[in-house]
């Protein structure tokens, strides 16, 4: 489905690196970036984006309030239809702070979490989070510290990649790097706490992938090894586990790619960035039981993404949104470089991960094929006919993409 077919907006839906989740079967859509006249442009911060995956039309919606600055590599997640957006960076540099916007509100607007207890984490970008009874636990990523909290931080639990002095706020830092650290927002109390782990963490890593089963966090990749690597962290005893895989049976190692639970026990991994330096379009599945990845065959071969995201949906879909479809990494002696490209993508597209019920596959029958069902549609009941419709539309906008 192309998003752009749907209100004749598509320029401002292409995007990479930006947040997503779902709820009632819409689609919300949040931040990001996309390129023009060669350079990464950062999409407005007082819009939000909703796109009804039953009919695939697309709608906008403003966020007033204190909106955040433009942030790139910030970590968006959902709790009660409330968006939280914490870290990132922007021309002033690394940012720790923390937004929030209730998005289920017909007028909503953004908060400046100022009045938080307890230690906010160092300032960084390219983390992930793990929702878990109401708290945002963050794992990892890029950023800046003191050279104080440096000194009372285990080696193993940072990387300085650089030293050099930047000002942010009232604070000075120097030192500049990866962790491994985990921290603890409680959203309802406001408070921020930092566990004491136990086992053997990832290394210091970032623009890896995480997901939530149960009371086990787990997260994948960003880090440079040959296979895609896989820990778990018990958000009850706070212990990590490492899952060791034969080498002939894993993926790829990867960064900025998806990874979505799909059921108790299985996890959908898509795209990314391959240690080879190529965009990926292959999909696999690690089930937690039996500790062992699966490469899945699908239909969008012709599909690469890479700073995309892929939300579950109705039926244990994977809902895959955005993303670039082709990222240029340059790479010298001396440094790694981006290259600006023009292939960030608005199209929504589905994996189906089980069988669906009798109800959906002839729901989807019909609405791929209205045109043999014309005069009968009118027969239905109106609330069953007034969903057959929008499955009807949902298909005419994918039509309209393959005829392109």
């Amino acid at each position: 489905m192309d998003a752009g077919r749907a209100d004749g907006a598509g320029s401002r839906l292409e995007r990479s690196s930006h947040t997503a989740f779902i709820r009632n079967n819409t689609l919300f859509v949040w931040g990001g970036y996309q390129v023009e006249a060669g350079q990464d442009v950062v999409l407005p911060r007082d819009e939000i984006w909703l796109c009804d995956l039953d009919s695939g039309m697309w709608q906008q919606k403003t966020i007033s309030g204190d909106v955040p600055s433009d942030l790139s590599g910030f970590c968006g997640a959902n709790v009660n239809d409330t968006l939280y957006v914490f870290g990132g960076c922007d021309s002033a540099g690394y940012s720790n702070q923390m937004f929030s916007a209730d998005v289920s509100q017909p007028c909503c607007s953004w908060t400046r979490l100022t009045d938080a207890k307890g230690t906010t984490p160092s300032p960084r970008n390219e983390h992930s989070c793990w929702v878990h009874r109401e708290r945002l636990i963050y794992f990892g990523g890029y950023g800046c510290k003191t050279i104080g909290e440096v000194r009372n931080t285990l080696s193993s639990s940072f990387i300085v990649e650089e030293m050099s002095w930047a000002t942010i706020g009232d604070t000075l830092f120097r030192c500049w790097g990866w962790n491994n650290e985990v921290h603890v927002f409680d959203t309802r109390s406001s408070t921020w706490s930092k566990p004491e782990t136990q086992g053997p963490a990832p290394a210091p890593r970032g623009s890896h992938a995480g997901a939530l089963l149960g009371n086990k966090g787990y997260l994948s990749g960003g880090a440079e090894t040959a296979e895609l690597d896989i820990f778990c962290l018990d958000l009850e005893s706070w212990t990590w586990t490492q899952f060791d895989l034969l080498p002939s049976c894993a993926p790829l190692g990867r960064s900025m790619h998806t990874m979505t639970p799909t059921s108790d026990s299985n996890l959908f991994v898509y795209g990314g960035l391959g240690i080879d330096g190529n965009t990926l379009n292959d999909a696999w599945q690690f089930n937690t039981r039996r500790r062992e990845w699966v490469k899945l065959t699908h239909p969008h071969k012709d599909k690469p993404r890479v700073c995309h995201t892929a939300c579950l949906g109705k039926d244990d879909d994977v809902v895959v949104f955005g993303g670039s479809s082709n990222l240029c990494i340059h790479m010298d002696l001396v440094s790694v470089l981006r290259s600006p490209v023009q292939n960030h993508c608005r199209d929504v597209f589905i994996f189906q991960t089980r069988p669906y019920s009798l109800y959906r596959l002839c729901e989807d029958f019909i609405g791929g094929n209205s045109e043999l069902f014309r005069l009968q549609l009118d027969w239905l009941p109106s609330k069953l006919c007034s969903k057959i419709r929008k499955r009807v539309e949902f298909f005419s906008a994918m039509k309209l993409v393959l005829t392109a």
